[in-house]
C-alpha cells in the first residue's frame, strides 16, 4: 500500500520577499499617514500622556549685577527647504513652514561700574554717573507662541520618520528662528530705549535721595 506524498511548502523566490517586504512598510507608512489626516482615530486606542519626570535639580546660583532696561518681543517666519539631488521631492526632500515668536532683552551691566565711574561734589546735590553701553541678551524662543504651519515630506523621509527616535524634530527651524530675531534685535532700537530707561532710573533714584542735578553718561563705543 503506497503512502501518500505529503506536498512541501514552496518556498518564495527573493524578489517575491521582497516587494513582500516593502508592501509591509507600505501598509505601516500609509496606515501613519491615516492617522496623522483622521485625528479621531486616535481616540479609538485610548492614548493617555503621563510625566514621569523626576524633580529639577540646582545645579548652580550665580549674582547678577545687570538692569534689565527693556525687552523687545518679535516673531519670524521661517521657510526652510531641503533637497535630495537627482531625486524629485516626492520621494526625498522636506519643507516646513515655521512660525517663531521670542523675545530679547536689553541691559546695563552695573557690576562694571567702578568707584571712578560715580562722581560726587562735596554738598552731594550733583552726580555724574558713567556706565557702560546696554548689551544684548540672548534670543529666548516662546514654545506657546511658536508653531509649525505645514511640513511637506518626501516618501523616504516619511519612512525614516517610522525608525528614528524623534520624528518630525524641528530644532533646525527653531535654531533659524533664533537666529533670525537676535538679527533683528541687533537691527532695533533695543539698546538706546534700554540706556534711556537707565538713565531715567537712575536719575530719578539720585534725586529721591536729595541729589539736585544727576547726569548719566555712557562709555565712548
Amino acid at each position: 500500500m503506497t503512502t501518500p506524498m505529503k506536498r512541501l511548502p514552496r518556498r518564495l523566490p527573493g524578489w517575491a520577499k521582497a516587494v513582500s517586504a516593502v508592501v509591509v512598510v507600505l501598509a505601516v507608512l500609509f496606515a501613519g499617514m491615516a492617522l496623522s489626516v483622521l485625528p479621531g482615530l486616535k481616540d479609538v486606542f485610548g492614548t493617555e500622556t503621563h510625566d514621569r519626570s523626576g524633580p529639577a535639580l540646582l545645579e548652580s546660583i550665580q549674582d547678577i549685577s545687570r538692569y534689565d532696561a527693556a525687552s523687545g518681543n518679535f516673531q519670524v517666519v521661517v521657510d526652510l527647504e531641503k533637497d535630495a539631488k537627482y531625486l524629485p521631492d516626492a520621494i526625498r526632500g522636506s519643507r516646513t513652514l515655521y512660525v517663531g515668536a521670542g523675545t530679547v532683552d536689553a541691559y546695563v551691566d552695573l557690576g562694571k561700574v567702578g568707584e571712578n565711574d560715580v562722581k560726587v561734589n562735596k554738598e552731594r546735590t550733583s552726580a555724574t554717573i558713567r556706565l557702560p553701553h546696554a548689551a544684548l541678551g540672548e534670543p529666548a524662543l516662546d514654545p506657546d507662541r511658536s508653531y509649525a504651519v505645514s511640513k511637506q515630506r518626501g516618501l523616504l523621509d516619511r519612512i525614516g520618520d517610522l525608525f528614528s527616535d524623534n520624528p518630525n524634530s524641528e530644532q533646525a527651524v527653531q535654531k533659524l528662528a533664533v537666529k533670525h530675531i537676535g538679527e533683528a534685535a541687533k537691527e532695533s532700537e533695543l539698546t538706546q530705549r534700554a540706556e534711556g530707561n537707565t538713565s531715567d532710573m537712575l536719575k530719578g533714584l539720585l534725586r529721591s535721595l536729595g541729589f539736585e542735578k544727576v547726569e548719566v553718561v555712557y562709555e565712548k563705543a
